[in-house]
């Protein structure tokens, strides 16, 4: 018998124990519960370095106190410490860039057509109501280890709507990221990491006046009036952070085509 393994993680402990003494009369079912984000991932990397992965994950839609309407921004398998917080979306992020054959299914309170689209951009397979049946949660369980996507029909409707605008607003933030550059779009990269205006300078090798007028230069291209708004703009098309390797990466003679 192939059995499945899963591990439960919210940080309601009666809650976890409860589904996961649930799942474990399963004969072909495996379980292990985590009580937080980063007690999740060190139990994810312990049993992919002694050969055992997990095979499904259950996550707590408001584990470490998600903020409703949040992006999930990816977290490192290694990533906190035992009091760290990492939410749950992002932790869905996290486990699908570290390890991708890991499945993903969302324990949520209550029907969230955002939320749950937001589950599903940052990897998620499914999104079920914790006071669903055992049957229906085993069903879901299954299928996702089969690819299939699981919702709950109410939400159909509105997760699409999501889907499509967001789908929208990446097209429109690519299309104005495009405008800029090369030399723009690398300051724009050094603003996703956070870098300011004199460490941008050394980076590049530029002047902070000339770093400054490309800065200027890609807020009015991104029609936006802050750094914050730039770098929000930027993820929604894609734009990753520059690689905060040591300084000399980027050579002065290229950097001189300012």
């Amino acid at each position: 018998m192939v059995r499945i393994r899963v591990l439960v993680v919210d940080d309601h402990r009666i809650f976890a124990e409860s589904l996961a003494a649930a799942l474990a009369a399963e004969p072909d079912v495996d379980v292990s519960a985590a009580g937080s984000g980063p007690a999740a991932l060190r139990s994810l990397e312990r049993a992919a370095a002694e050969g055992r992965r997990f095979d499904v994950l259950l996550v707590d839609a408001d584990l470490g106190g998600t903020v409703p309407g949040a992006r999930p921004a990816a977290v490192p398998v290694r990533e906190g410490g035992e009091d760290g917080l990492v939410d749950g979306l992002s932790l869905v992020a996290g486990v699908r860039s570290a390890q991708p054959g890991v499945r993903i299914v969302v324990l949520a309170e209550r029907d969230d057509a955002r939320r749950a689209a937001l589950a599903l951009q940052a990897g998620a397979s499914g999104w079920v109501a914790k006071d669903c049946s055992l049957s229906r949660l085993l069903t879901v369980i299954r299928g996702v280890l089969r690819d299939e996507t699981h919702l709950p029909p109410a939400l159909l409707t509105g997760v699409l709507r999501e889907l499509t605008a967001a789908r929208k607003h990446r097209t429109e933030s690519e299309r104005l990221v495009e405008s800029l550059t090369p030399r723009e779009r690398e300051v724009l990269r050094c603003m996703v990491a956070g870098l300011g205006r004199k460490a941008v300078a050394e980076r590049l090798y530029l002047s902070p006046h000339t770093v400054r007028t490309h800065m200027q230069n890609v807020l009015g291209k991104l029609g936006v009036h802050s750094t914050l708004a730039a770098v929000a703009l930027a993820r929604r098309a894609g734009v990753g952070p520059v690689d905060l390797g040591p300084p000399g990466r980027i050579g002065p003679q290229e950097s001189n085509s300012a």
